[in-house]
């Protein structure tokens, strides 16, 4: 079996080469790119992210990074948001007194968090909930956070007809609980870094690559 090409996009945010290193580890073959050929083809796409919210989304919108993703999760093909990455899939970002949206994959904001000390950084576990496949063999591991705002609610109800799969949302806490990882179909997303978690995040990335050969 080939490895599966992963496209880790470019759009001038996030630990790119720590990423590609990672997944690289994790059994992939990877791109570091914002070419629309080489994404639109990738087996899965990696969407990284540092900084601040608005800044992120500037240079996401440069690359036409909206379209690339709504396109393939239109399709059904995976996605991988990590840190700032997980946060613009949220409908926007709460930063110093203003609003920046995001992707609107999922309802809700992106806000700082409630705790005495900021940013949090450095390790902390994880409350992922029963037939979790992302944290599958981790889920007692530990993870590594570096991030001052996090999603604190999660407000994407159910499908009533009980034709779509509910979303398996995994929470962590720092002085309040806030939303740490996401699986909702094609679109995985961490609020922490797989990339510098060491073995677990390995595993972690594997368990993605999983769903997608």
């Amino acid at each position: 079996m080939s490895a599966p090409a992963v496209a880790v996009l470019d759009y001038g945010s996030g630990n790119l080469r720590s990423a590609q290193r990672a997944l690289e580890r994790a059994g992939a073959t990877v791109h570091v790119t914002a070419d629309h050929d080489v994404i639109a083809q990738a087996d899965g796409v990696v969407v990284p992210g540092v900084g601040a919210f608005a800044a992120c989304m500037s240079g996401f919108d440069a690359v036409d990074g909206p379209r690339l993703i709504e396109r393939r999760l239109a399709g059904g093909r995976p996605v991988l948001g990590i840190c700032v990455g997980m946060q613009i899939m949220f409908e926007r970002g709460e930063e110093h007194g203003h609003d920046t949206p995001g992707l609107g994959e999922w309802p809700g904001a992106v806000s700082v968090l409630e705790a005495p000390v900021l940013p949090h950084m450095g390790w902390n576990t994880v409350s992922p909930p029963d037939g979790s496949r992302m944290f599958r063999g981790i889920a007692d591991q530990y993870f590594y956070f570096v991030h001052s705002y996090a999603a604190q609610r999660w407000d994407l109800a159910a499908d009533p007809a009980g034709r779509l799969a509910a979303p398996r949302v995994t929470w962590t806490t720092y002085g309040s609980p806030f939303v740490s990882a996401v699986e909702n179909g094609p679109l995985w997303a961490t609020q922490f870094h797989p990339e510098k978690s060491g073995d677990a995040g390995l595993v972690l990335l594997r368990n993605w690559l999983e769903t997608i050969v």
